[in-house]
């Protein structure tokens, strides 16, 4: 079965024609189903948390964030998805999901959520100290940082998510290296620690195509290191787009099941109310 449970709606808005392509691209490349995960930053409920996180002084980073923040951020309620996603439910085969960024207050993030029938919830890392890593247009900032440090950095990340207890899965794990960032150091402490962390707190592992054709790096997340520690901790995994534009859902779905095989993965996880089970890859 091909699932693609990792897809937002925010540049189109909620336009039923739109979205539609969507559907019509699920369709083509044969999914049985998909799933809608928009961004935490689509809803003001979270806003606040982004203004207590991010960095918003005069640098670089600061005046960028401060920029990003106003822009096609915070548009809809949750009232207004869960609405819209019950009425593309009569007529598809959706889940509704969601990606929520690294808070570092969680437990505002579970009273939020709490209030909520989702589907299954996706935590990612977004931001390191305060800095959005993955934002091409403060790529700079890279430059000013230690990869040791890094990489000491998102495993924490990765371990307070996990041990929040409030998310299903990990958004594209270790995409840290979506620049071209390489480590010239051994990793493997790091990516255990966060496998033993998302093992031990029932996080799964989303194998995410986004990082092969919409940046540099050109690689699936999570990279083959860290899929073999996956597969020895029996991590389970859903294989997804991250679909931005419609014409993406389902992008390099086969590419991705080809891939996981290799690390030993028959079975991918489709969900329902939070209930997950298992179900034949492909």
């Amino acid at each position: 079965m091909k699932l693609d449970y990792h897809m937002h709606f925010e540049y189109g808005d909620y336009d039923f024609d739109w979205v539609e392509k969507f559907f019509d691209a699920a369709k083509s490349r044969g999914l049985a189903e998909i799933g809608v995960s928009e961004h935490s930053h689509t809803f003001p409920e979270f806003q606040q948390l982004y203004y207590d996180d991010l960095i918003l002084d005069d640098s670089e980073v600061g005046t960028f964030q401060k920029s990003w923040l106003k822009s096609n951020k915070f548009k809809h309620t949750l009232k207004d998805y869960f609405d819209f996603m019950n009425a593309l439910k009569k007529n598809h085969a959706v889940k509704t999901g969601i990606e929520v960024c690294n808070f570092k207050n969680q437990a505002a993030v579970r009273e939020i959520l709490s209030a909520w029938d989702f589907d299954y919830i996706i935590g990612s890392v977004h931001f390191l100290n305060g800095w959005g890593y993955d934002a091409a247009k403060i790529k700079s900032e890279w430059e000013r940082h230690d990869l040791r440090e890094i990489y000491e950095q998102y495993t924490l990340e990765v371990e307070n998510l996990a041990a929040s207890g409030n998310y299903d899965i990990l958004g594209h794990p270790f995409n840290i290296r979506l620049f071209n960032y390489f480590p010239d150091f051994d990793v493997t402490g790091y990516l255990e620690r966060a496998a033993a962390a998302m093992k031990k707190f029932n996080l799964a592992v989303d194998v995410n195509t986004g990082t092969l054709y919409r940046y540099p790096v050109r690689e699936i997340s999570p990279c083959a290191e860290f899929m073999k520690v996956a597969a020895a901790y029996e991590l389970p995994i859903i294989i997804t787009s991250d679909a931005h534009q419609p014409e993406d859902c389902g992008n390099f779905c086969d590419e991705a099941i080809s891939y996981v095989r290799r690390f030993g993965y028959d079975k991918v996880l489709r969900f329902n109310r939070r209930q997950r089970e298992f179900v034949e890859l492909g």
